[in-house]
């Protein structure tokens, strides 16, 4: 195996409160050492100037294989991970047919290694089929390698359903994720209900409908002792409800999605489909306390909700477009742009929750960490680095982002997987 030293970074790895300038030693497809300095290295990184961090983990992302490939592939998906700086991610079961049964799960790990670009963990279905009416085989799909288990986009409404997931998952150590969201409150919304859907007569998404289902999910997993994750959390009174939940020692955890960070509803008049996102963006004041909870640590773990349609499935009016944008690649950019630049978090701060946060979530051992002898999963960063988002560069499948045009603030220059380079700078 291949001797990388990685040089004259600033190393930060949260997972031993650790941010110094120092040499990174990777062996064997480990972590071989900190402050290490050899002249027998097979390849070397200049990381001076730059942030050398834990490979990043994404939690929440569609790589929409089996069934959607017009939209993306295990293969193109991961390339864009690798290209945004990720070594490992969560794949949800959004796919046709959904991630439910042993070779389901089978499958995405065999075209992920195939693809041999980055490591990808598989959410498995919590309901047969994802219809929310019988608990699909979470025993047989632990054991084909589930990490953990979801419907994805469709919230688990059936509370029995539920109730029954976060006491079974327990028997396997595995959490489960949920979107919360009751879909009677949301009926047909395509955007956060406020004065700006009235103004442009477009259906609402009341934030209740987050609300609602975050403290149901709560109240289960204190009542069952189950592990419990909310994905992509978007309105305050969410937000709250989970501060006050982790308060009283409930096993809850809940992320953030860059992608609800792109702007606010005040952006939906301009009617680009791209923007349109389930969460929606919501008003100013649900953002603004969704960055409080982040930076005090009620929100864990922030995810790209990566989310590749086709370009023909966006070309249609915004009330019959699709939800979702594509995020891997811009995920860092964005990183720098709305949190580090802000002033609203420092990088350390960011790369917890892109690392050790959510590697302890889905408990994927030697993960997120920089410790001798944890995998050798490297992302160095370039915080200065400023860049135009062109999607005609991607590496996804689909190009449909918003973001077109924008300059963003930071990019991953090296990725190492596994002792292996992916990505080296140019």
């Amino acid at each position: 195996m291949t001797r990388i030293l990685i040089q004259n970074g600033r190393i930060v790895d949260p997972s031993q409160d650790l941010d110094r300038v120092s040499n990174l030693l990777l062996e064997h497809g480990k972590v071989a050492g900190i402050d290490v300095s050899t002249q027998d290295a097979d390849e070397t990184i200049d990381a001076t100037g730059k942030i050398v961090a834990p490979g990043l983990i994404d939690i929440c992302v569609e790589l929409r294989e089996p069934g959607w490939e017009d939209d993306e592939t295990i293969e193109t998906g991961t390339a864009a991970a690798i290209e945004g700086g990720f070594t490992s991610i969560a794949c949800l079961p959004s796919t046709d047919p959904p991630t439910d049964t042993q070779a389901n799960v089978e499958f995405i790990g065999y075209q992920a290694l195939r693809a041999n670009n980055c490591n990808v963990f598989v959410l498995a279905c919590v309901s047969k089929n994802r219809a929310g009416e019988e608990l699909a085989e979470i025993g047989s799909l632990a054991a084909a390698g589930a990490v953990g288990f979801t419907d994805a986009n469709r919230p688990i409404f059936n509370a029995e359903l539920m109730r029954r997931a976060l006491e079974y998952s327990q028997m396997f150590d595995r959490p489960i994720l949920n979107q919360p969201e009751v879909p009677e409150l949301n009926h047909d919304g395509v955007m956060h209900e406020g004065l700006v859907s009235t103004i442009l007569g477009l259906s609402g998404m009341p934030p209740e409908a987050e609300d609602v289902m975050t403290g149901r999910d709560i109240r289960l997993a204190e009542a069952t002792g189950g592990s419990l994750h909310l994905l992509k959390i978007s309105s305050s009174g969410s937000v709250e409800l989970i501060r006050r939940a982790k308060a009283r020692g409930v096993r809850v955890t809940a992320g953030l999605s860059l992608t609800n960070l792109v702007g606010c509803d005040e952006s939906l008049r301009s009617f680009d489909t791209n923007l349109k996102l389930n969460p929606p963006l919501r008003s100013q004041d649900h953002l603004n306390e969704c960055l409080a909870g982040l930076i005090d640590g009620t929100l864990d773990v922030i995810c790209s909700g990566h989310a590749p349609r086709a370009t023909e499935k966006k070309m249609h009016v915004f009330n019959v477009a699709p939800f979702g944008m594509i995020s891997l690649e811009t995920s860092l950019g964005m990183v720098g742009t709305k949190l580090v630049t802000p002033g609203h978090m420092d990088w350390p701060l960011a790369i917890r929750k892109l690392t050790t946060n959510p590697a302890q979530i889905l408990k994927l051992a030697h993960k997120g960490s920089l410790k001798a002898g944890s995998d050798a999963d490297v992302t160095v960063i370039d915080p200065h680095l400023k860049w135009e988002v062109d999607t005609s560069h991607f590496k996804s499948k689909s190009s449909n982002s918003p973001l077109l045009g924008w300059t963003l603030h930071g990019k991953a220059t090296d990725v190492v997987v596994g002792g292996l380079i992916k990505k080296r700078s140019t």
